[in-house]
């Protein structure tokens, strides 16, 4: 399979700036996800380096990492596990606290969501200083599971976030960088 230009992509993310606060950067993946074909092609690229790793599940990060990784999970013919902000899900729970730029917050997944030995890769659209992605690591970790990868469609490097996770022994896969915050 040809893998799309970095370019492509980036060019289907709008910039918006000083948002969510002045000085901010923000990438707004809802371009990409509205052009059927840059999506389409940000899926195919984030499933092809697990086609054949015997994938058994996709976790995903509320809430853009719902809409992507389910679309990886489909492509992998793999099961969704979604990973929510605490008092989100409706079965019992387990659950991990996790940093964030300015205080501390709680994501949780149902005890059943996966299984010791599962092979599983993470997905969301973004790794920025990758509080969130750690915390979801321990936490499919913390129930058995064996990380294959992360997959993000978007890295911000300067902020260290995919590095942290490869500290932790996760490989991991982005599709386009943009520099800053």
């Amino acid at each position: 399979m040809s893998l799309p230009p970095n370019d492509d992509l980036a060019a289907a993310i709008r910039t918006i700036p000083d948002y969510p606060k002045p000085g901010i950067l923000f990438r707004d993946i809802t371009t990409l996800l509205g052009d059927a074909r840059a999506f389409g092609r940000a899926i195919d690229a984030l499933a092809e380096p697990f086609a054949a790793a015997g994938i058994d599940k996709v976790a995903g990060i509320e809430a853009r990492g719902f809409i992507i990784g389910g679309a990886v999970a489909h492509r992998l013919a793999a099961g969704f596990v979604p990973i929510r902000k605490r008092g989100k899900l409706p079965h019992s729970t387990v659950r991990v606290a996790y940093s964030l730029e300015y205080g501390i917050d709680e994501m949780e997944m149902h005890v059943d969501a996966v299984r010791a030995g599962e092979r599983v890769v993470l997905v969301d659209d973004l790794i920025a200083t990758g509080g969130t992605a750690q915390g979801a690591v321990t936490l499919l970790r913390d129930m058995g599971a064996e990380i294959a990868a992360a997959a993000f469609v978007i890295d911000l490097p300067d902020l260290g976030g995919a590095d942290k996770l490869r500290g932790l022994g996760v490989d991991v896969h982005t599709l386009v960088a943009f520099a800053g915050h």
